[in-house]
């Protein structure tokens, strides 16, 4: 029975997109040719609908306490700055500028549940597919986005209901899917579909699903003639199917071989050279500044994608000098949760990390939320990633920061009760994977600075963990904030503007000063002892303060000796830890 075209339906298609991507992860990766051979698009695929589905959750679970459920335009707004500051890669990036396009059509309110959906529908994949075209330096046919240009085409020619339109469109694509080969020349001498394209007619085969309750289970043969065998490489000049002998939900073809053995180093056109370095990160800018950067990055490299607006962006670049395209960042805005990415060989340096030594016999992880925190705690031998207030790391993205900590033994501090689940679901994955992962529940960061400064990987692991996770429950945490409403809480009513003294992660105190709040909150935590206070100064939290505070518990708790660190965080302007 079809359903509406509302933010349930938005649900659905992110849990049916994240389901099939899953499934499809291997496989996609293992067809990944260009614009890089680097064996990942299904990957990142996958993790940026993660970081989609999760914002829609978070959409769910904030208008559930009010006792309101989101609209439409919540919910396809959520899922669009979602798949934004969590887009992986070239074609996560895409994706997220697809999602973008059609949340700017559904997001207007005339369209939940209305009868003319289907024509909303319509026009939202066709901003899509246009926005892709706008985002993109150099457009290529062949690619992700003449997959999606025809599938809106195709949704454009239907009639009915909103399924309809999304059956349509998903039928669209896996038709200019199976296209790609003939489009794109490196395609072709691979005998590969392309693979972003692929892991769209998933996520339009989920939008399909969730719209009209049956997801669809057909499978695309490239080349019915030949099949990929699963001990040999894929020629250049071999005609291949991509099938398998069971249908695959989501339509996307199968590739039950080794990934095909790419024309040149990066998998272009057959050239020897290409940029040695991906480089992506989120900048906030203004419209003008990001006009400029798109320049001046085209200058610098390929493969250039620039999506988002609002002030918010995701930049994605290939270079060869990848502190000049990071410098480009700093010099249009912010740039953040920068990640750089050497190829190295063919299949992106994979064959390279194989040839490693060993891993190290152990390793740190932890969740930081500034880039003052990432640098102390990478100093001390920690990988890191660093979040900003509104925007948790998904799951996948523990996986990959415990898969690059490269260690047998790895140490996960979470940082945060709100992460317990997902840095479980990680361990569990990692564990899958051959790595033996601790979860210490810390619950703030100067928890997780607590537990770092006690590591000692001279110590079997499990003496480690004990150690660890004992310094980390011995250390009290507080927090400031600064009210954004009027509100009930443990200590009364606030109001928007006041400064909150938060205790263990209830509010415990509220006041109009930072320091005067700041002081109470110190005298009550150490009224129970203390040694050691820890204070991780925020992005934006005065120096001059910080001495003031430094110099209030030497005059008034004696024998108790501070530290001071620059967080760089936002949203809290200062955290407080007591051991």
């Amino acid at each position: 029975m079809p359903h509406p075209l509302d933010a349930a339906a938005v649900r659905t298609w992110c849990a049916l997109a994240l389901q099939a991507l899953g499934r499809e992860r291997e496989r996609i990766d293992a067809i990944n040719v260009y614009p890089v051979a680097d064996g990942d698009t299904g990957t990142n695929l996958y993790l940026t609908v993660e970081s989609a589905a999760r914002a829609v959750e978070a959409a769910f679970d904030g208008h559930g306490a009010s006792g309101t459920a989101p609209g439409l335009a919540d919910a396809v707004g959520a899922m669009a700055h979602g798949a934004l500051i969590g887009a992986r890669g070239n074609s996560g990036t895409i994706l997220a500028q697809l999602l973008r396009g059609m949340a700017e059509v559904l997001g207007e309110g005339s369209v939940d549940g209305a009868p003319g959906a289907a024509a909303a529908l319509k026009r939202a994949l066709r901003r899509a597919a246009e926005s892709t075209y706008e985002a993109v330096a150099h457009p290529v046919e062949g690619t992700v986005l003449t997959v999606a240009t025809v599938a809106a085409e195709a949704a454009g020619r239907a009639d009915g209901s909103p399924a309809a339109v999304a059956r349509a469109a998903y039928e669209g694509a896996r038709t200019a899917l199976e296209a790609t080969p003939a489009q794109l020349a490196v395609l072709g001498r691979a005998g590969v579909v392309d693979a972003g394209g692929c892991g769209l007619v998933a996520v339009l085969g989920a939008l399909a699903g969730a719209l009209s309750g049956e997801v669809p289970t057909a499978a695309i043969a490239v080349r019915p003639d030949v099949s990929v065998r699963a001990d040999a490489h894929v020629r250049s000049d071999a005609p291949v199917r991509l099938d398998a002998s069971a249908p695959v939900p989501g339509g996307c073809p199968a590739a039950d071989g080794h990934a095909p053995e790419p024309e040149g180093p990066h998998g272009g056109d057959g050239e020897p050279d290409g940029p040695a370095f991906e480089v992506i990160y989120l900048l906030e800018a203004d419209d003008a500044a990001v006009a400029r950067l798109r320049a001046r990055l085209d200058g610098l490299g390929d493969s250039l994608v620039v999506v988002g607006g609002d002030g918010l962006w995701n930049v994605h670049v290939h270079v060869d000098d990848a502190g000049a395209a990071v410098e480009a960042g700093i010099e249009a805005g912010r740039p953040y949760r920068i990640r750089i990415t050497h190829f190295g060989t063919a299949d992106g340096g994979r064959a390279a990390r194989r040839r490693e030594a060993e891993p190290a016999a152990r390793a740190v992880v932890a969740v930081v939320p500034g880039d003052g925190l990432a640098g102390l705690c990478a100093e001390a031998g920690a990988t890191t990633v660093t979040v900003r207030p509104g925007e948790p790391p998904a799951s996948g993205e523990l996986v990959q920061a415990i898969r690059q900590a490269h260690a047998r033994e790895v140490v996960l501090l979470p940082n945060d009760p709100e992460l317990r689940h997902t840095a479980a679901a990680a361990a569990e994955q990692a564990r899958t994977e051959g790595v033996r992962v601790a979860l210490i529940p810390t619950r703030a960061a100067v928890q997780g600075i607590a537990a770092l400064a006690v590591h000692e990987p001279a110590r079997s692991f499990d003496e480690d963990v004990v150690a660890m996770t004992s310094a980390a429950g011995a250390t009290r945490y507080a927090e400031l904030a600064v009210a954004e409403r009027q509100s009930w809480t443990m200590a009364g009513v606030c109001q928007a503007g006041d400064v909150l003294g938060l205790i263990d992660g209830d509010v415990a105190v509220i006041g109009s000063d930072l320091a005067a709040t700041a002081a109470t909150v110190l005298d009550r935590m150490l009224s129970a002892g203390g040694e050691m206070v820890t204070f991780v100064l925020g992005a934006e939290f005065p120096a001059a303060l910080a001495e003031r505070l430094e110099r209030h518990v030497r005059e008034r708790h004696l024998a108790v000796d501070t530290v001071v660190y620059e967080g760089g965080q936002r949203g809290a302007p200062l955290l407080i830890g007591v051991e």
